[in-house]
C-alpha cells in the first residue's frame, strides 16, 4: 500500500467530501504506483493553524511512491494530485502543499 497523509484544517474538508476524495486519491495511487492508498487523515483543530496571522486554509497531501521516480514524472504526478485535490475541495493551488516522496532506501 502507498502511504498517503492528508492534513486539513478543521471544517475545511467536510466529511461528505472525504469519501469521494479518498476514492479519487486511491484511484490516483493505483494508476501512478500500481498499489492502493493507505490514507491517514489529520485534522488541525480550529484556530490552531495560522498563515500570515490569519486562520490557515492550507492542506497538505503527502504520498510515498513504491519506487524512486524521475523528477519529470514527479512533476506530472504532483500536477495531477493537485488537480484532484482542488477539484474535490474547491481550494486554490496556493492552499495545497503536495508531496510525492521516494521510498526510503533499505
Amino acid at each position: 500500500m502507498i502511504r498517503c497523509m492528508c492534513l486539513v484544517q478543521a471544517g475545511q474538508t467536510p466529511d461528505a467530501k472525504q469519501v469521494p476524495l479518498q476514492n479519487l486519491l486511491n484511484d490516483f495511487s493505483e494508476r501512478a504506483f500500481g498499489q492502493p492508498a493507505d490514507i491517514i487523515w489529520t485534522k488541525v483543530p480550529a484556530q490552531s493553524g495560522y498563515t500570515a496571522g490569519k486562520p490557515s486554509t492550507s492542506s497538505i497531501v503527502s504520498m510515498t511512491a513504491a519506487k524512486p521516480i524521475a523528477q519529470e514524472t514527479r512533476v506530472d504526478l504532483l500536477g495531477e494530485l493537485c488537480d484532484i485535490w482542488m477539484g474535490e475541495t474547491g481550494c486554490s493551488l496556493n492552499e495545497i502543499v503536495a508531496v510525492i516522496n521516494d521510498p526510503k532506501p533499505n
